[in-house]
């Protein structure tokens, strides 16, 4: 339908705007404008104010001004998100355009995200997102090579930085602030809607003694009529029946705005499904065959930049926009006079040591700020799926406790600064800080001491993870280098770059394009080569992976993507190679499946599924019918929360098959002796090689070393080897169990103080005796290895007073002692006697108590 035109915007507080500022409309914030001069010269700032007020605009100008000298001070606006960032320097840029100062240079507003930069040396206004302000923060005062990526001259030419939306407590955001406060070289401004202001401005006073100061500031709002549709007032947020639930919602507010409708959503798939699903509203508001009057659109992160700006822009025709908690506070929408709230969104947070993605429940906060964006130009409605007095928690916590801390450990290294030393404005906890450490240590990224070395600074500026950047570093030539990065080009971009097909012609195709099932083949191949039509591409995270691609090319000197080489069936040895690098780089990403459960596989630390959008064969046999790889390297993987308390779920989404002689190839596994597997003729036995719980490769070879004496002695122990000493070793060894039991050790000088075990007493002896080899044996007589226990004047009374097997008609017994309970078990061995023995039939035993114990039935002798 036709927008009706909006009701006229509320007026701000009157405060006359400085002769040197901008002109524009007053804002809400325009009020604070002599407190915040003021103040600036000598405090650091907290700056509250509602959504709407203006501080994003307002503050980057007013810092810039010129001083009583006539030097600007350079301001630095660190945005959280990339779309926010490009926004607000466009409108900033316009705005400065306009100064009212006679004679004065306009400002000149720059940006600085990833792929693009409009920042230099003239810059009087940057914003930039915050990996990009780490990375300038790592520069400062050293003198190292350029090497391409966004490296910039440091911070150090800043005098002010301004964090915007610091409620959101990204990690990159919180450390930045802890890195600025530990330094005390700018003048630091935090801004937010929602905040705990108090808390924070003690916080924010820095080591050489500067206070901070705390400024508040009404917004403007529009009354909100808000109403709950769940009919329990204590009903939680819940994803059941979410697109009915958005449905019913939408119905009822199409009947009473014609401004646009916000609909705040978990992820992408509920943001599809709920679209789908109120098609059918868009439909009926229009006339048979004509064009909806209503635009059902999706926003999330991983739309174009052209889309997310249209979305910015004004609209003819009313919009229903479902969206991800992008549009919370980062981005104003105009037009909007309607929220619906699913009160969920998808959460990071530590389980079992790894960064879990799972659906969780808003915050308050957030709830204020979902409701807030339909009251920004005229009174709005709001409609919560919950109960109106749900438990939710105030606020949302900070990210530096709820994920792995490997990117912040390296970014607090690369500044000079070991990440446990810094004070955070809530603390971190030691396990995940000792994780990303070991993590770090393993990839020579960072020093014993915390420091971060050559290979850890390199691998900082690239703009992917760090896994990556150590994978990148790690390749021995460049065929392998460009695969590499390529393939971390393809998953570092947050769009999934094609969906599988289903129709058999489709899926033929595929196979006969990329016929190893290699999720990394195939798009590392989307990237590189012309698309295809058998499978659904997004062609704009092809494009933005493309970019990426080329932008590590060009830092690390390798040629363009579109001088890559064509993978076909004739790339198989630069595959392996290549896999096997990684292997040897990062072993903990080499997986063999379980034997009875073939959707799972291990490394020995931990397990992943195979996920539904990996090609990886789920069964033992793969498309063509051969036998399906049983092992491969897990270049991606995400966590979700599984069934229980603290079970985690690892799905494996990136999956290159594998070899087994390829993991063996790279030295990992151990070497085990196989059961009963000598060959007594060439004295040879079988070495099988064990990885994750699985045997991967067995070799028959002569043993030498532990394996020899391991060997050797399973061989006496089964009577292969010196027939009859292991039978009188059993007997002696149980005897003198028994008597250790019983205390009667300390009555003689025995050196052996402790119960023994077979098979270790007897390797202990062949080592005493030099026994290295079968032929070895030959030098041996069996009293050799006999066992000195209980003396011999002893023995035969000591076996009839506690003997350790019994032999009664038709039941033979095996005999358990416990002296500390003073307690005797009798375990049935074998024998057709159907009663149990009597107290006749047994050694005295005065003073014990005695019990039968037959398969889980236990009964007392008496």
């Amino acid at each position: 339908m036709k927008k009706q035109p909006q009701a006229e915007q509320c007026q701000s507080p009157q405060a006359p705007l400085p002769s040197d500022s901008f002109a524009i409309d007053s804002l809400p914030i325009d009020a604070l404008y002599d407190e915040f001069k003021s103040a600036i010269k000598d405090h650091h700032l907290v700056v509250e104010s509602d959504t709407g007020s203006g501080k994003s605009t307002r503050l980057p100008l007013w810092c810039a001004e010129p001083e009583s000298d006539g030097r600007r001070r350079r301001v630095l606006v660190v945005e959280p998100r990339r779309v926010a960032c490009l926004a607000l320097a466009s409108f900033v840029g316009e705005l400065a355009k306009g100064s009212l100062s006679k004679g004065a240079r306009p400002l000149n507003v720059g940006h600085a995200i990833r792929f693009d930069s409009t920042v230099d040396e003239n810059t009087d206004i940057a914003f930039v997102t915050p990996g990009i302000a780490l990375r300038w923060l790592s520069m400062d005062g050293l003198s190292l090579q350029h090497n391409g990526i966004d490296e910039k001259a440091g911070l150090a030419c800043f005098d002010t930085v301004i964090i915007d939306e610091f409620h959101e407590r990204r990690w990159d955001t919180d450390l930045l602030l802890a890195l600025l406060k530990k330094r005390a070289q700018h003048r630091l401004i935090l801004t937010s809607a929602t905040i705990d202001g108090a808390r924070l401005n003690d916080y924010l006073s820095d080591s050489i003694g500067v206070k901070s100061k705390r400024l508040l500031a009404k917004g403007r709002m529009f009354h909100v009529e808000l109403t709950y549709q769940s009919m329990d007032s204590q009903q939680l947020p819940d994803i059941s029946s979410l697109e009915q639930k958005v449905k019913t919602a939408l119905t009822s507010l199409l009947s009473k705005t014609t401004g646009d409708v916000l609909v705040f959503l978990p992820g992408k798939r509920e943001i599809q499904s709920c679209l789908q699903a109120c098609q059918s509203l868009a439909l009926s508001t229009s006339s048979a065959g004509s064009t909806p009057h209503i635009d059902l659109v999706a926003l999330h992160g991983g739309i174009s930049a052209t889309e997310q700006q249209s979305l910015l822009a004004n609209a003819d025709t009313q919009r229903v926009i479902f969206a991800t908690n992008i549009a919370e506070t980062s981005l104003t929408i105009p037009g909007v006079t309607a929220v619906i709230d699913s009160g969920l969104e998808r959460r990071t947070h530590q389980r079992n040591g790894r960064t879990v993605l799972s659906l969780a429940r808003i915050s308050r906060a957030s709830t204020d700020q979902r409701k807030g964006r339909a009251g920004r130009t005229q009174a709005g409605l709001c409609v919560r799926l919950w109960g109106e007095h749900a438990p939710l928690e105030a606020m949302t916590p900070p990210e530096l406790q709820r994920e792995e801390l490997v990117e912040p450990m390296l970014a607090a290294a690369c500044s000079g600064v070991r990440l446990a030393e810094l004070t955070f404005v809530d603390a971190i906890n030691s396990k995940p800080l000792a994780i990303a450490e070991s993590r770090l240590l393993a990839m020579g990224a960072i020093d014993n001491q915390g420091k971060v070395t050559a290979h850890g600074r390199k691998l900082f500026p690239l703009p992917i993870d760090t896994q990556f950047a150590h994978l990148i570093s790690a390749m021995p030539d460049d065929e392998c280098t460009e695969l590499m990065v390529d393939l971390a080009a393809a998953i570092s971009v947050p769009q999934r770059l094609y969906q599988q097909p289903t129709a058999e012609y489709d899926v033929k195709s595929l196979h006969e394009w990329e016929p190893l099932g290699c999720d990394a083949f195939t798009l590392v191949k989307l990237i590189r080569e012309p698309a295809v039509d058998f499978v659904n591409i997004d062609h704009h995270g092809i494009k933005e992976a493309r970019r990426l691609a080329n932008q590590i090319r060009q830092g690390l000197g390798l040629p363009k993507l579109n001088k890559a080489a064509v993978l076909d069936r004739k790339s198989e040895a630069l595959r392996t190679r290549w896999l096997l690098a990684v292997i040897k780089a990062l072993p903990e990403l080499a997986f063999v499946r379980r034997i009875k459960r073939v959707q799972a596989l291990g490394n020995g630390f931990s397990e992943v599924q195979i996920g539904r959008d990996s090609r990886f064969s789920a069964e033992l046999k793969d498309y063509a019918g051969k036998e399906a790889a049983i092992a491969a390297v897990v270049f991606d993987q995400h966590s979700i929360a599984g069934k229980g308390v603290k079970q985690t779920l690892n799905l494996a989404s990136i999956m290159a098959p594998i070899s087994t002689q390829l993991i063996c190839q790279a030295g990992l596994g151990e070497d085990r002796l196989a059961e009963n597997k000598e060959r007594s003729s060439t004295r040879k036995v079988l070495i099988e090689r064990l990885y994750a719980g699985r045997v991967i490769d067995s070799r028959f070879e002569r043993a030498s070393g532990e394996q020899a004496t391991e060997a050797i002695a399973r061989s006496i122990i089964q009577g292969r080897e010196l027939s009859g000493v292991a039978k009188r070793l059993t007997a002696d060894i149980a005897a003198w169990n028994i008597w250790f039991a019983l205390g009667k050790t300390a009555e003689f000088e025995n050196e052996i103080k402790q119960p023994l075990v077979l098979d270790t007493y007897l390797k202990d002896k062949l080592v005493q005796l030099g026994v290295e080899s079968f032929e070895d044996l030959s030098l041996l007589e069996g009293d050799d290895l006999l066992f000195d226990g209980i003396p011999d004047w002893q023995r035969e009374e000591f076996d009839q007073l506690y003997p350790a097997v019994l032999q009664l008609p038709e039941l033979k017994l095996t005999v358990a002692y416990e002296p500390k309970r003073k307690l005797v078990i009798l375990d049935y061995v074998k024998g057709g006697r159907k009663q149990g023995p009597t107290r006749w039939e047994l050694p005295r035993w005065i003073g014990w108590k005695i019990q039968y114990r037959k398969a889980s039935r236990v009964i007392d002798i008496k």
